[in-house]
């Protein structure tokens, strides 16, 4: 994939290009709504989480602690997964107060070189493994206590890289955010980013001779000079006109996705959107609707007591470590924990496990050893999707308590389903055409990635349609 081949200036909308400038030229607005995020972002984490559970009676006009857990988990984070598949990174860039701050601490901490450790390609999918299972034993959507605990523990924790790596960067944000390897899978589907024109860049020196050229600031550590990819950039606009070659351009949605070659490939990333956004997402947004989970905890709960083994039946548990609210009449044992653990892991295995045999299977009958590598891209529509649905339940939920009842919700899901499930195999079929086999074996291909797809939509119909 070479994004760079044609001169911005030849395909880039001049408003669009303009935008971009603009937020160059206006970083003293952007840092002003960054202040103004962090300081809302900071109030609905930390107060409610010193406030008395709500109690039956409330709402969420009335209730802080329900205003935050709509704002936080029913609004922000469905809607910054949606953000990012229609605009690229701009909340990473423009609005989160985690890289933010992040950031303006490094400008004064110590600075020190970025060790290989943190370099290592796999943090993305094990903090976004680790995230989402805690984020289910504790039950992070529901109790604020909770949110403070693994939201505050995680800017706490880029503050600390802030402080000691870097200067002027966001090194958490590039290497350990939990959530960094998603944006970046999301954000290669966008209609809109910052491109560099190769051609132009060169052209630049050569026109201008010795004429100095301020330096950007790149906080995210993106090579600009080669930037292809949406995936690193963050689309804060300071980098935009930059010795004429890099603009705010329009592309084709999902065009960075059907363009990919096997080179290009990031078996992590392939990782972590099989096994991590599929996989365990699907299994900790499922667990608790579930009714085989429901059968097997009793059963296996059944055993334990016939057996005379209770040690896993206690519930006098720290609400850091598993789901501890009494006065909620919400308690979890030792059983509960482990049962999630199995269930999300088994959900993440059996998932993630269908979708890589079939995807390697379509990768053999195209006759390309990494051949699965670029065809799981084309699932990203389906990831993406996945997770929207799973984390606006709770936006139902909470609108449901207060008499709002969303009578097409299920054609809405269903509708969601069907594009997601269109576009990857659409973006499938683009790879396919690539191959070098014979039409047979290419539709032999796309019936195999079909198959994989299924694995990602199936547990959803299931899930909304079934129990």
């Amino acid at each position: 994939m070479n994004t760079c081949a044609v001169p911005a200036s030849a395909t880039t909308p001049p408003r669009l290009a303009r935008l971009g400038d603009l937020m160059r030229r206006h970083r003293g607005w952007i840092l002003g709504i960054q202040w103004t995020v962090l300081a809302l972002y900071l109030f609905l984490v930390v107060t409610p989480a010193f406030l008395p559970l709500p109690e039956s009676g409330a709402h969420l006009w009335d209730n802080l602690t329900l205003f935050a857990q709509l704002a936080f988990w029913g609004v922000w984070w469905p809607f910054v997964l949606v953000s990012m598949m229609l605009m690229g990174r701009v909340w990473c860039g423009v609005l989160c107060p985690e890289g933010f701050i992040s950031e303006q601490v490094s400008r004064f901490g110590l600075g020190r070189p970025i060790p290989r450790w943190i370099k290592w390609g796999g943090w993305p999918f094990v903090a976004f493994l680790g995230t989402t299972v805690y984020g289910q034993l504790v039950s992070v959507y529901e109790y604020p206590k909770a949110a403070l605990l693994v939201l505050g523990g995680s800017t706490v924790a880029a503050i600390a890289v802030g402080l000691v790596y870097g200067r002027g960067k966001r090194v958490w944000c590039r290497h350990l955010c939990p959530v960094n390897g998603v944006f970046g899978l999301l954000s290669r589907l966008a209609p809109v980013h910052f491109r560099t024109d190769r051609a132009a860049w060169g052209a630049f020196g050569n026109e201008h001779g010795a004429r100095k050229v301020i330096p950007i600031n790149c906080a995210p550590l993106v090579d600009i000079r080669r930037m292809e990819s949406a995936s690193d950039c963050h689309m804060c606009g300071r980098c935009s006109g930059h010795r004429d070659a890099v603009a705010l351009t329009a592309r084709v949605p999902g065009s960075e996705v059907a363009q990919i070659t096997a080179e290009q490939t990031d078996r992590w990333e392939v990782r972590l959107l099989v096994f991590g956004i599929i996989g365990t997402a699907m299994g900790a947004f499922q667990w608790s609707a579930s009714p085989w989970f429901v059968r097997a905890k009793l059963a296996a709960a059944e055993w334990l007591v016939e057996h005379d083994a209770f040690a896993l039946l206690g519930d006098d548990i720290p609400w850091w470590v598993l789901t501890h609210y009494p006065e909620a009449n919400d308690v979890f044992t030792w059983l509960d924990g482990l049962m999630i653990l199995g269930y999300i892991g088994l959900s993440a295995v059996l998932i993630g496990g269908w979708i890589s045999l079939w995807l390697r299977a379509a990768g053999r009958l195209l006759g390309e050893a990494e051949g699965h590598l670029r065809l799981a891209y084309a699932l990203i529509p389906l990831g993406g999707v996945g997770v929207f649905l799973g984390l606006s339940g709770l936006t139902v939920t909470l609108l449901s308590a207060e008499g709002v009842i969303l009578t097409s919700l299920p054609a809405v899901r269903g509708a969601l389903l069907a594009i997601a499930s269109t576009a990857s195999l659409v973006l499938a079929a683009t790879h396919v055409r690539r191959g070098l086999v014979g039409g047979a074996r290419k539709s032999a291909a796309l019936l195999a990635f079909a198959c994989a797809a299924a694995g990602a939509v199936i547990p959803w119909i299931v899930m909304f349609y079934v129990w």
